[in-house]
């Protein structure tokens, strides 16, 4: 009879095993993809602040604008910087003077999540695209 108990035992154990461990390692990559995602977000808002203190500089043009937000976003090491949309407002009305509007937009994509995703929701789209990441910064222009 204790054979009998320890051989079951056993099996019980292994099909523990084998259930938790994918979701450990699902879990363990989920913490790693948000991280990833979490620092691309903070490069892109990092970004979008270089170039808004760019844009209330007198003089400066757009091209100069959008080269700044670039090499910052490389700099960051994100993937592909020159897919990065970057959108320019001068002259914002602001109570006193005016301001300048930088928005930045850049498409992120989990690396390992997204495949996930699609195993999960067969036959949808989830994840195939990513998402959009997009950060604003204004800051009022010199006189």
């Amino acid at each position: 009879m204790v054979k009998r108990l320890v051989r079951n035992q056993r099996g019980a154990a292994l099909l523990e095993t084998a259930i938790t461990i994918p979701i450990i390692l699902l879990i363990s990559v989920a913490i790693f993809e948000f991280g990833r995602a979490y620092q691309t977000w903070q490069v892109l808002t990092n970004a979008s602040r270089e170039g808004a203190r760019i844009a209330i500089i007198a003089g400066t043009t757009d091209a100069e604008i959008t080269n700044a937000v670039r090499n910052y976003l490389s700099r960051g090491r994100l993937a592909n910087p020159g897919a990065a949309q970057v959108n320019l407002v001068r002259n914002v009305p602001l109570t006193i003077g005016t301001a300048s509007q930088i928005t930045v937009s850049y498409p992120f994509n989990f690396i390992v999540l997204n495949p996930v995703a699609r195993l999960v929701v067969r036959g949808s789209n989830t994840g195939s695209s990513g998402l959009t990441m997009q950060s604003v910064s204004i800051m009022r222009n010199e006189s």
